[in-house]
């Protein structure tokens, strides 16, 4: 955080952490402060912002069909099937996923092939997903 933001939300000593149920930190007595941090082997990824925000950054590994069968719907092994890159079109779905699930401070979920599929739990965020030569990164917020 710099000086000027830690002045803006009257921060004057480093931050206390606290961690919800499922592991996701908070700054203790900033409830206006969101933060979410990922990593991976290629990339590190850290999200600020004024609203529950989550991020995952994944690295662009060989395409396993046995683990898009295991975490993705039918919908979404088509997709990446059907895509010119699955490895980016798998990532890019992953990273969707727990970013979402990390926004909520929920963790992983049981069923990770159903977490894209409730669209009252979509239509209160955006996702934005930028890829990179080595990595995907997705960071999702939850709108105003």
């Amino acid at each position: 955080m710099t000086c000027r933001n830690a002045r803006k939300h009257d921060i004057s000593e480093p931050p206390v952490f606290v961690y919800g149920e499922h592991g996701k930190p908070a700054i203790a007595g900033a409830p206006d402060i969101f933060f979410n941090l990922s990593h991976c082997r290629d990339a590190v990824a850290c999200v600020v912002d004024s609203v529950p925000v989550g991020v995952d950054v994944e690295s662009l590994d060989a395409f396993d069909e046995q683990l898009v069968v295991a975490v993705m719907n039918e919908d979404e092994q088509r997709q990446i099937r059907h895509s010119a890159d699955p490895r980016i079109a798998f990532a890019r779905l992953w990273t969707m996923k727990e970013s979402l699930l990390k926004m909520r401070g929920e963790g992983l979920a049981d069923d990770m092939r159903t977490v894209l599929c409730n669209r009252q739990r979509l239509g209160i965020c955006t996702f934005q997903t930028t890829v990179y030569p080595r990595f995907v990164c997705t960071v999702c917020t939850l709108r105003d």
